[in-house]
């Protein structure tokens, strides 16, 4: 009885470890999107203002970084993308957080609402002037 005990106990934990290995690597090695959760956009008591947005975030791995932000924008609409790399390590599936502060390019813009989309989370701020420097 002891025997076919330790003989299950044995079975077991060589699944867990089999288990646990197998989770040691990310699904799609490489460069991907990061798990963008919330924005906030910061408007910058100054003139001409300045807004940054703060991503944040979940990097699957601790062997996920941040690579590239990539920042566009057509008429009122920013697009900012996030792309993480995997430097393919075997590494423990643990959720690491991250906070990206990204400056948006918002010289020269006339005052309006403007919509901020980064990896799929919308927000948007509005300018409540031209953010030029007027010159006399």
């Amino acid at each position: 009885m002891i025997r076919k005990n330790t003989t299950i106990l044995s079975i077991a934990v060589l699944l867990s470890i089999i288990f646990l290995l197998s989770g040691c690597s990310e699904v799609e090695p490489g460069i991907n999107t990061a798990n963008v959760t919330e924005n906030e956009i910061l408007i910058l008591e100054s003139f001409p203002v300045q807004v940054h947005v703060v991503a944040r975030g979940n990097l699957p791995n601790p062997c996920t970084g941040i690579d590239q932000i990539i920042q566009s924008r057509d008429e009122n609409n920013f697009q900012i993308t996030i792309k993480t790399k995997y430097n393919q390590e075997i590494c423990i599936p643990l959720i690491n957080p991250f906070e990206e502060t990204i400056a948006l390019d918002v010289y020269g813009l006339p005052a309006g609402t403007y919509n901020v989309n980064v990896n799929g989370i919308q927000d948007s701020f509005t300018l409540e002037i031209d953010n030029i420097l007027q010159t006399i």
